[in-house]
């Protein structure tokens, strides 16, 4: 970067708004991504982030917006070309204004989510959107990659959760679209656009987002059952006998619990002889039944054979804890290492024929353990290679491509998608290539090409530089 452009920056922005280009902002989570960057800036304000976006136009230097830097898939991290501006929005984490009628609130883009659950929570609502890096996750970087999490059985995405948006335009140009009206059809919807285009058609500074009346009473179960297979009829019966109330539905492999003791991560087991496969399923209710609902879940699905032993929690203290058993998986997968890791949803029915095809396909390759774990009642899993006992995935790096290939192969003959709610980032432009829509692909190079003319904004994610 040319001193011109820093004096540009430095004359349209306070002190305050440079930081240095240390690691935080250069490294992922798994330290599989680095990146660079000329200049690193976190303005305090939209007008600065036009502001920004204004030098960087004119002298078409690339831009990557940079949120929580949770994501996996290396959307916020370019270690190729031009050295680019890494724009965090770190200091815009205000909640703006909460409209309890609504209701609604509008956050600023850099808010962390856990304090946009907190916010909600004091007035006796609730923000559905809940994952296990809420307490470092950004607003603007979980609508940017429309992400999931736990809740999305019964509250959709982000994008789903979303009513408005404000954004700045690669020329510099605001958006101001962060109205709270539930109907709007005045033309093309900017919104969903911006949602889910990571960075590449506009940079979030604000959003206006959905709450919901907190329920009266929460509860969680561990239901133990044979196979997947048998997880999707517990699916099907939860469905049926808890209605609207059913908040949450995962499926977990008992390898999940045996690569947290392997790496000393003790909690106590929910069952004390752990089968192959359980289900965690959570009600919310406007009442005070969300127990009763499960214990009639499980009693039904223990007449009907789909589960052989469940335990429901009684506290909401017993409750979380259900759920820190959940959450602490993906702590032991990084511990433990993985070889590859898959992010992919295919149709629910599919799931059990996915979860018994899968295995073979990889051991074709070599020897692995796998750890398959996930929202089952959206179809989305975590299918994760790890390498055997005495081995590193070092030893297999070499066969990454090939696994990777082998699982995504698998999902996109069953109709499924290679990127549920990661995101495409650059880990997989290739594989959009690979199994995109050709006619999708082609309006998505046009929409980028006529609102990002120069690719200034996060060249090289989700689609190739050239």
């Amino acid at each position: 970067m040319s001193a011109d452009i820093l004096d540009r920056l430095h004359a349209a922005l306070p002190d305050a708004a440079f930081r240095e280009a240390g690691p935080a902002y250069l490294e992922e989570p798994r330290g599989r991504w680095h990146g660079q960057a000329a200049a690193v800036v976190a303005p305090g304000s939209t007008d600065e982030v036009a502001a920004i976006l204004r030098v960087c136009a004119a002298t078409g230097t690339p831009v990557i917006p940079f949120g929580g830097g949770t994501g996996l898939v290396g959307g916020q991290l370019d270690g190729s070309g031009a050295a680019p501006v890494v724009l965090s929005l770190e200091r815009m984490d205000k909640i703006r204004a909460v409209d309890t009628d609504g209701p609604s609130i509008e956050v600023e883009a850099g808010a962390i989510l856990q304090s946009l659950q907190e916010a909600a929570s004091r007035e006796g609502l609730v923000f559905p959107l809940t994952l296990a890096s809420q307490g470092s996750a950004r607003i603007g970087g979980l609508l940017a990659t429309n992400a999931g999490g736990v809740h999305v059985l019964r509250y959709g995405n982000a994008r789903d959760l979303c009513l408005g948006i404000e954004a700045v335009m690669a020329d510099g140009s605001v958006y101001h679209g962060l109205s709270a009206l539930r109907k709007n059809n005045t033309g093309y919807d900017l919104r969903h656009l911006l949602i889910g285009s990571e960075g590449t058609l506009g940079v979030i500074t604000a959003a206006t987002l959905r709450l919901f009346p907190a329920p009266k009473s929460e509860a969680a179960a561990f239901f133990a059952v044979r196979d997947p297979a048998a997880a999707l009829d517990l699916l099907r019966l939860a469905h049926e006998t808890a209605g609207p109330a059913l908040s949450a539905f995962e499926l977990i492999s008992r390898t999940g619990f045996d690569f947290m003791d392997e790496v000393g991560i003790n909690l106590r087991a929910p069952f004390s002889e752990m089968p192959d496969w359980m289900c965690l399923v959570e009600t919310g209710s406007s009442g005070d039944d969300a127990g009763d609902i499960l214990e009639a879940l499980f009693s039904q699905a223990f007449e009907e054979d789909i589960a052989s032993d469940g335990v429901v929690s009684r506290s909401e203290g017993q409750r979380a804890a259900f759920w820190e058993m959940r959450e602490r998986i993906p702590e032991a997968n990084r511990k433990i290492g993985a070889v590859s890791s898959h992010d992919i949803s295919v149709p629910v029915a599919r799931i059990p024929d996915f979860i018994a095809e899968a295995p073979g396909r990889i051991a074709a390759i070599d020897a692995f353990r796998i750890n398959c774990f996930g929202h089952m009642g959206d179809g989305n899993l975590h299918y994760n290679v790890f390498p055997v006992p005495g081995k590193s995935r070092k030893d297999h790096e070499d066969q990454r491509d090939a696994i990777k290939r082998a699982v995504h192969d698998l999902v996109h003959e069953m109709g499924g998608s290679v990127s549920a709610e990661h995101g495409i980032g650059r880990l997989k432009v290739g594989d959009l290539e690979r199994y995109g829509d050709p006619a999708k692909l082609a309006a998505m190079r046009a929409i980028k090409a006529a609102l990002d003319p120069q690719n200034i904004l996060n060249p090289g994610a989700v689609l190739r530089k050239g």
